[in-house]
């Protein structure tokens, strides 16, 4: 699939890919699943040339990246959680 820009986003588009510059990154934090299981989970932002969005980082992820990181996400998925749109590495990202 073709690489798309963060500002032509929209929730439910799975299977996307995009760049961008890791600009802030959360504090882990430890969330309970909806099927009870503890994991971690962080937010951070990735930032184009034509927009910001969250990125939401789980588990072994949430080491893996860090402000000032340049990356490129493969089979992303697009969510819109609490009125905020984010974009989710996902199982298969």
């Amino acid at each position: 699939m073709a690489e798309v820009k963060i500002s032509e986003l929209r929730p439910g588009i799975g299977n996307v890919t995009i760049s961008g510059e890791v600009t802030a990154k959360e504090e882990p934090r430890e969330v309970v699943t909806k099927y009870g299981k503890k994991v971690r989970v962080a937010n951070a932002v990735l930032k184009d040339d034509s927009g910001e969005i969250t990125l939401s980082l789980w588990e072994d992820d949430v080491d893996k990246l860090n402000v000032g990181d340049k990356i490129s996400i493969e089979n992303g998925w697009i969510s819109d959680f609490k009125g905020n749109m984010q974009v989710s590495i996902g199982k298969y990202g």
